[in-house]
């Protein structure tokens, strides 16, 4: 049997075993890689561990230790307050107001994940403190990062195109920047409604209640309430105002340094283009060492068993990589003698790959496979390229990559499970139909 073969046999494995029995398929994935790499592949055992992601290793530890911290002292209840705040109280559009900055971030120049590791535990305790669908708030901002992406100026627009001008091939660099904001922006409006928005719609976060009660303590218990229910058992909910930031409420030396430490992450890592992992440990160290009884137990939040999980599905997949089974895959479809079912096919390509590779790596080898028969100009290049650019870059919900994997990583303990389950139901979903809407959008008429 071919090492590509059982490079293969050895991905349906993991995903069979992982959802039949109650283990974290990134230690399956693990066993795997040195069963696999080591007898059928030949790989050293250096070899196979240099196939684990360090650099997101260090991005979701760092990000998700920062935010517990921020979390413990108070700061992420102040920053949802102030959101809601410059909203008036609109409850909806609390999740466009993350899509908005998302894109933003990565049209001038950010990378995804970078972006994606700054709004989505932010993002995610919005969900919380409103009770918006956390799916959806991660969604789209993941969606507002991939629409973003492919701007002139950004680093997927910068990379595809310069790929692009290196083949050869007639280009649009305006036509690829609105092509993903179009697809990102129809397929999250889609996403808004199918969890929750039009009862988002109807609700409203009122000022706080004009004569507080006091307390047995004698403290003030000042509600938030949400409005628009009528009089159902829904009418009843009430949004409790975030703990430190009742009306009054002077901020804190530590909730100070701690947006003084997010600014810095955000300026270091857009501004400067510094690693977002290591940036987010620095920022949470000098914040424990400001405080570090404030900051106990912050390293238990660090969600570990994603960690884990993603390391592991990423170790295994640079196993089947150096196997040549991508590789060969590739190969075979660029030789089809049908251009249209030879284009749909290398956009399923980078869709898959792409869910638990980089989509920057993805973009720069399904490109070129594309270039012979793109020569030919029996497709479109500009829709053939911005086809593989969605296709590659729309998986990136997958929490086997790195933006999928922040979202479910930020999600509460209690609701990481559920929030894992259906980011990756929902990533299987995007691959089966993400690959195709996009030829279908994109290839297909340049083709009739």
């Amino acid at each position: 049997m071919s090492p590509q073969l059982v490079a293969i046999l050895g991905l349906v494995v993991m995903f069979v075993v992982a959802t039949a029995l109650p283990i974290n398929m990134g230690a399956v994935a693990f066993a795997l890689a040195f069963l696999v790499g080591s007898v059928f592949v030949g790989m050293s055992a250096n070899q196979i561990i240099a196939g684990f992601p360090g650099d997101l290793f260090i991005t979701l530890v760092g990000i998700t230790y920062l935010f517990a911290i921020a979390q413990k002292n108070g700061t992420i209840d102040f920053l949802v307050h102030a959101a809601v705040r410059a909203v008036r109280g609109h409850i909806a559009a609390i999740p466009w107001v993350m899509f908005t900055v998302a894109a933003a971030l990565t049209a001038v120049g950010a990378v995804s994940p970078a972006a994606v590791a700054i709004l989505a535990p932010v993002a995610l305790q919005f969900a919380r403190q409103y009770n918006i669908n956390p799916l959806m708030m991660g969604l789209l901002v993941i969606h507002g990062a991939q629409g973003g992406g492919f701007s002139p100026i950004s680093i997927y627009g910068g990379i595809t195109n310069q790929i692009v001008a290196r083949s050869g091939l007639p280009s649009d660099e305006i036509a690829l920047f609105l092509a993903s904001l179009v697809f990102n922006l129809l397929v999250s409006i889609g996403l808004f409604f199918a969890f929750g928005g039009l009862d988002l719609l109807r609700r409203r976060v009122g000022t706080a209640l004009p004569d507080p009660e006091i307390d047995d303590t004698g403290g003030t218990a000042n509600e938030m309430q949400i409005e628009g229910y009528g009089t159902s058992p829904a009418a009843q909910l009430t949004a409790p105002a975030p703990q430190a930031i009742a009306p009054g409420h002077r901020v804190t030396p530590e909730q100070i340094a701690t947006l003084v430490g997010l600014v810095a992450l955000a300026t270091g890592a857009l501004a400067f283009n510094l690693n977002v992992g290591l940036v987010a440990m620095s920022v949470a160290v000098v914040l424990a060492l400001i405080s570090p009884h404030e900051q106990k137990g912050a390293v238990d939040k660090v969600s570990w068993s994603t960690v884990l999980l993603v390391g592991g599905v990423i170790t295994y997949i640079s196993v089947v990589q150096k196997s040549g089974a991508i590789d060969a895959v590739g190969q075979s479809v660029s030789g089809i003698g049908a251009p249209l079912l030879a284009a749909l096919l290398l956009c399923y390509i980078g869709g898959v790959v792409s869910a638990f590779a980089s989509s920057v790596a993805v973009l720069g080898a399904t490109i070129p496979l594309a270039v012979p028969f793109l020569q030919q100009g029996q497709i479109g290049s500009v829709g053939m390229i911005a086809a593989l650019a969605i296709a590659s870059t729309i998986v990136d919900v997958s929490p086997f990559s790195t933006n999928g994997a922040l979202v479910v990583a930020n999600a509460a303990p209690e609701e990481r499970d559920s929030v894992y389950k259906q980011f990756l139901i929902y990533s299987i979903l995007v691959i089966i139909v993400g690959p195709a809407l996009a030829w279908l959008l994109l290839i297909v008429p340049g083709w009739l």
